[in-house]
């Protein structure tokens, strides 16, 4: 048993900024479903591809009754940024607070690579249902064909 939040429990309300200085947070999508990706950096190359993916889908997600939310620790400023060189369609939003979501759901941890220790995102997915509670979880996400497998869960849900 974990000390973070699990399948069929409550995702923790912390608000996060948004790209144009606002805030949002997990119940402003309750009565819909929500997908959330947490991916570790704008314009690398995998998060591109994610985002992109979900981007692409978003009419269909929309069409699922599913809101979509993609998050990192990169500053809202970067987000504009990301958003702008990609034509992205999926809404951003910056979680850099100390405790803030990532933290609270166990994801912001200690990575390795090279041999050096790093605080880092594990990229990871929550499909969470219309009131707040955890559907479904994928960790160490694998791009290619993520965001097609998310929809058809949301769209089965």
């Amino acid at each position: 048993m974990s000390d973070y939040p699990e399948i069929g429990d409550a995702l923790p309300d912390v608000a996060m900024e948004t790209p144009d200085g606002g805030t949002v947070k997990p119940s402003d999508f309750r009565g819909k479903k929500l997908v959330i990706f947490f991916y570790p950096k704008d314009n690398t190359p995998g998060c591109t591809t994610e985002a992109k993916d979900f981007s692409a889908l978003k009419s269909d997600f929309d069409a699922a009754g599913t809101a979509l939310l993609g998050i990192s620790k990169d500053s809202a400023k970067k987000h504009q940024n990301f958003i702008a060189k990609h034509d992205l369609t999926v809404p951003l939003a910056t979680d850099s607070e100390e405790g803030g979501l990532s933290d609270a759901l166990g994801i912001w941890t200690e990575k390795q690579m090279y041999g050096k220790t790093y605080l880092g995102m594990v990229r990871t997915t929550y499909l969470v249902d219309a009131d707040g509670k955890i559907a479904r979880m994928w960790g160490k996400v694998k791009v290619k064909g993520h965001a097609e497998e998310v929809l058809a869960a949301a769209k089965a849900l």
